[in-house]
């Protein structure tokens, strides 16, 4: 893989896992905050692998395949 699909990948991650990661915490933060942290590192990754996985990265790609299909002439 080269440098620059390696960049597009990343960019592609971050604009999943970053709105993912604040709406998991403003959702349950209140409740999570009594947890240990290394409970509630393992139950937000439990639940934002599969949802980046099967959900958010397939949408991502779809709807940057849509915005390409529709940029040529």
């Amino acid at each position: 893989m080269n440098t620059k699909t390696k960049i597009i990948q990343s960019i592609k991650i971050w604009i999943v896992i970053y709105p993912s990661i604040t709406l998991f915490y403003a959702l349950f933060g209140s409740y999570l905050s009594a947890v240990p942290l290394y409970l509630r590192t393992l139950i937000l990754t439990l639940i934002l692998v599969p949802w980046m996985i099967f959900v958010g990265l397939p949408l991502v790609h779809l709807l940057l395949k849509k915005i390409s299909a529709n940029e040529k002439p």
